[in-house]
């Protein structure tokens, strides 16, 4: 990929992958993890990039191969108990997780007809060449990964990959460039931080953002944030186990919708979309219900009216899109998350997946469910809010 669509000059210092031995894995804060050469250990494709170790290949990020086998009918059975956090090489990966006619196969396996895809080496929302001291060469990878998005892994596809865009999110007004440049070919998506601040960025509160905003409203370019992409994790201590940060990712979710609720953006920016994905919806009414009550009873010293002169819940529908890969409570709670404002995900191919079984996950999640109801939470609402012409 690095070697065809970066600059000649730029391909001996871009991304490159090495093939090594690693010992185990530890999460350090920032979302980033402790990785160690082990002769010992297990067999890695690991990320480089200006000579720096960035990413080791891991078995819950990517779906091994061993996991998957044919029962006698030949459904795939799929054991998600050898997702660990250990090395994997791309050979052993199910070949889905990484070629892209593969990839159709697999969603087709799970009738899927269309997955947007967030990176996984340059991170949620592109950090890793935000935090790269290089900026040239930065911006350089940057365009270059949306012009392989575009050209290589989504256009050949036949729709079934949705090109969603990363941007160089040091600069405001490089990211609204390269949002407008993508977006007239046809891009609807860009991946962006829930917590910009935490990364040492501009907060949303602060007009920085506007030039990009702007594009984003007036070329119908969505704002996906994907749980995590503030490098930071809700955990509840630093001695909480892991298990702590990975029941309570939402959490930053709520912390952004409640702040672009207040913001005044969305008012400013009338067309202006937003989606959390992964970040599941059960929480959305409470946020958008007490939004609203601070709003009302707590105007007399927060004067959050002068801002915002209409509840901050009007904001939210037919605007803001909570993405979710499981969470019956938020079904359950239609009225109150919107019809019109949730998305199912597949989550293929990370631990949190109901691949390759997401047709009877949807059948029980959505039984009971009127079928235009349906048709919206599935295919509808994702439809509208990427504007791909399909039905």
């Amino acid at each position: 990929m690095w070697q065809t669509w970066l600059p000649e000059k730029f391909r001996e210092r871009g991304p490159r992958v090495e093939r090594k031995k690693w010992g185990g894995f530890q999460i350090l804060s920032g979302a980033k993890y402790d990785m160690v050469e082990d002769p010992d250990g297990e067999w890695g494709d690991a990320w480089y990039y200006d000579d720096e170790l960035i990413y080791v290949q891991k078995k819950f990020v990517a779906i091994p191969q061993a996991s998957t086998t044919l029962d006698a009918n030949g459904d795939i059975l799929f054991d998600r108990t050898q997702m660990t956090m250990t090395a994997i090489t791309y050979d052993d990966m199910r070949k889905g997780c990484w070629d892209r006619d593969e990839r159709v196969k697999d969603l087709a396996l799970n009738h899927t007809d269309g997955s947007l895809p967030f990176p996984t080496f340059p991170r949620f929302c592109g950090q890793t060449f935000y935090e790269a001291k290089d900026k040239e060469l930065a911006l350089a990878c940057v365009k270059a990964n949306n012009d392989w998005m575009i050209g290589e892994w989504c256009g050949p596809s036949g729709g079934v990959n949705i090109p969603l865009c990363i941007i160089p999110l040091w600069d405001a007004e490089l990211a609204a460039a390269e949002t407008k440049r993508n977006a007239e070919r046809g891009v609807r998506a860009i991946a962006f931080s829930e917590l910009p601040t935490r990364l040492g960025l501009p907060s949303i509160n602060t007009p920085y953002w506007d030039p990009l905003w702007a594009v984003c409203n007036d070329y119908g370019v969505t704002v996906c944030m994907h749980v995590g992409s503030s490098s930071s994790d809700p955990i509840a201590a630093r001695d909480s186990h892991p298990a702590v940060g990975a029941t309570l990712g939402f959490n930053n979710a709520m912390a952004s919708l409640a702040d672009w609720l207040f913001s005044g953006n969305l008012l400013r920016f009338p067309k202006l979309k937003l989606a959390y994905s992964e970040g599941q919806i059960g929480w959305i009414p409470y946020v958008l219900e007490r939004a609203d009550a601070v709003w009302e009873l707590h105007n007399g010293w927060l004067h959050a009216k002068e801002k915002i002169p209409v509840p901050p819940s009007t904001q939210y529908y037919g605007r803001i899109f909570g993405c979710f890969t499981a969470d019956r409570h938020g079904v359950a709670s239609l009225s109150e998350v919107g019809e019109d404002n949730i998305c199912f995900e597949t989550d293929y191919p990370h631990t949190d997946t109901t691949w390759p079984h997401s047709e009877a996950y949807v059948e029980k999640l959505c039984a009971g469910l009127d079928d235009d109801v349906a048709y919206k939470i599935l295919r509808g609402n994702a439809i509208k809010m990427l504007e791909l012409d399909r039905v």
